[in-house]
């Protein structure tokens, strides 16, 4: 079967506005420098590859084997973007000398610098047959294992690393980290326990056992542990956050409040600290000193977006909707009119489902705010949930004439006609957006889903086909297609690969496979039409068409209770067009 619902909502802002820093992208940064730093080590052996030997004639590149000629016009590609030729050039150089390990490695850098993972790792792991215990190649190892998601492999390659030379500071920190992220923290520990054997100094090792002491319970030693980062390291505002949250868990309210001072008093445009001291006075009920910071970072927010954007981290992201609510409240105070804090008091409004005041603050985003089409999606679909339905028409009209060329805008408008059921005005908006956007598949596809309900299932085809055309992974639009083809008996063939295809994309959708276990209906191959329609129902138990489909799949191999059975959950889903149903199920309780 298929689902026509409009594009799902994202009750989040954007990807792009978001921000996160954190130790662990410092750790992550120096690891790359790690690797780099092993190419230049790799550089200097090329380098006396191309030496000439002492005392002896200077080498012509040009009139030589010619691998000083390829590399050197591969040098220069690659300073032109021109990554396909610079490969090119260096693999013609390693034919001359495919000894060359720098060669090799010059090459692995260029895969990677393309975002060629494969061929990077295949080159590595060449080098690495040869010479297993080549630290510097290990290390590119590790990273590129670690890039394709291949984790265990990672960490194997780089625990080898630390046998190999346990002296290696940051393998210790990435390794931890890997481990940290898998929220092993037996192993987490172990790891920064031997770094610090190493170098009781590191600042980052005592850190990362501050956080994991923290995670297993241990407050007092998570405490030291942080003391002692911040003794190596006072500049450091990371333990200071971590020692607020241990402060807040134990009561310990005036610690708080002057490590937030301090913070400030170091920073004092730190915008997390004086949000979150903000709140916490709100908390603790100290309202006059919560509206002092509150109405500061309500000036600044006009003017620096990191406060909008650092709400959305600690509040918005985090789903803590009620703490959100509350601040944005106070920011508004000083800058009612601030476009960027009604769209994210609109997200948390919306994130708790409170829709009239998401509502109320999505319509107070301006026209010319970098979240106003943002904006207009969620109150488009706030009129959906509300079934206020021609007021979300207007909106969107009136919304288009701001922004009459964007396509996204004109698709909503036609999904609401098709809610209403006025295919014509639907299909009008859509091909208004297919005309700003011609080779948009997700147009496509909702055009054809307005010619199916309007009954013109010819037009939905070549809609479909379109959409498909686009996009041949487009599984929604391959399995719409192969649906309508099943559901009209024509091209069962065809129905079945299309359906095969979209479930190669989606292999546990139970709408599809519905769909698959509908057109063995169709071809009479009853068997394997209840083995995808239970499986459908297993994965999707309570929707009425596919109970229904199941019903009519047991009624075929003669199997009347069971036929019997899910026609009744399905009139039970059933929510109108139920007359079918009720038939089935009188022809079966007679019979009975």
């Amino acid at each position: 079967m298929v689902k026509t619902n409009l594009p799902i909502r994202k009750n989040r802002l954007p990807a792009e506005d978001m921000h996160l820093v954190s130790i662990m992208k410092n750790v992550f940064i120096k690891l790359i420098a790690v690797a780099i730093v092993a190419f230049v080590l790799w550089g200097c052996t090329f380098t006396r590859e191309m030496q000439p030997a002492e005392n002896g004639p200077p080498v012509d590149i040009y009139q030589s084997d010619g691998r000083y000629y390829y590399y050197l016009e591969s040098q220069l590609q690659q300073k032109r973007g021109r990554l396909d030729l610079a490969i090119d050039f260096l693999k013609n150089a390693i034919e001359i000398d495919p000894g060359a390990a720098f060669l090799r490695k010059e090459l692995v850098a260029l895969y990677l610098q393309k975002q060629d993972h494969q061929k990077a790792l295949e080159l590595i792991e060449e080098e690495l047959q040869t010479n297993p215990d080549n630290v510097e190649a290990l290390i590119i190892y590790g990273r590129i294992q670690q890039t394709v998601k291949q984790t265990d492999a990672a960490k194997e390659t780089y625990r080898k690393i630390l046998r190999l030379d346990p002296k290696l500071q940051n393998i210790y920190l990435f390794l931890g980290g890997i481990y940290m992220e898998e929220n092993n923290l037996s192993d987490a520990r172990e790891i920064y326990q031997k770094l610090l054997e190493h170098y009781p100094d590191a600042y980052v090792g005592h850190f990362f056992m501050g956080q994991i002491f923290a995670r297993q319970g241990d407050p007092q030693a998570a405490e030291k542990e942080f003391q002692k980062t911040l003794e190596l390291r006072p500049d450091l505002e990371g333990p200071k956050f971590e020692l607020i949250d241990l402060y807040k868990n134990s009561g310990k309210t005036g610690d708080v409040i002057d490590l937030y001072n301090e913070i400030l008093q170091q920073n004092p445009n730190q915008v997390r600290a004086a949000m979150e001291l903000a709140y916490f006075f709100h908390q603790i009920g100290n309202i006059e000193e919560a509206d002092v910071l509150f109405r500061n970072l309500g000036i600044r927010s006009s003017t620096e977006p990191e406060v909008v954007r650092t709400f959305a981290q600690l509040y918005l992201e985090q789903k803590k909707y009620d703490a959100a609510i509350i601040v944005i409240r106070g920011l508004l105070k000083e800058s009612e009119d601030n476009s960027d804090l009604h769209y994210a008091a609109g997200v948390a409004y919306d994130g708790k489902e409170d829709k009239e005041p998401a509502l109320h603050h999505f319509l107070r985003v301006k026209p010319d705010s970098r979240f106003f089409q943002s904006a207009v999606v969620h109150i488009s679909f706030l009129y959906q949930d509300m079934k206020k339905m021609d007021e979300g028409i207007g909106f969107l009209k009136a919304a288009i004439k701001k922004i009459p060329d964007n396509p996204d805008l004109w698709m909503y408008l036609g999904s609401f006609y098709e809610e209403v059921e006025n295919y014509e005005e639907a299909e009008k908006a859509l091909q208004q957006a297919l005309k700003i956007d011609p080779k948009s598949p997700k147009i496509f596809f909702r055009l054809g889903v307005v010619y199916d309900k309007w009954d013109r299932k010819d037009a939905c085809i070549d809609a479909m086909k379109q959409a498909i055309k686009l996009d041949p992974q487009n599984a929604n639009a391959l399995n719409y297609l192969g649906y309508t083809y099943a559901d009209l008996g024509r091209n069962l063939d065809e129905a079945e690969h299309l359906i095969k295809e979209a479930l190669k994309y989606k292999p546990e959708d139970g709408y599809i496979t519905d769909s698959l276990g509908w057109v063995y209906f169709k071809k009479g191959l009853i068997q394997e039409a209840i083995h995808y329609l239970e499986k459908a129902v297993s994965l999707v138990p309570d929707d009425p068409i596919i109970l229904e489909h199941l019903g009519d799949a047991y009624f075929e191999a003669d199997r009347k209770e069971k036929a019997l059975e899910h026609y009744r959950r399905s009139l039970m889903h059933k929510k109108n067009d139920k007359a079918q149903i009720e038939k089935k199920i009188r022809r079966l309780t007679e019979g009975l």
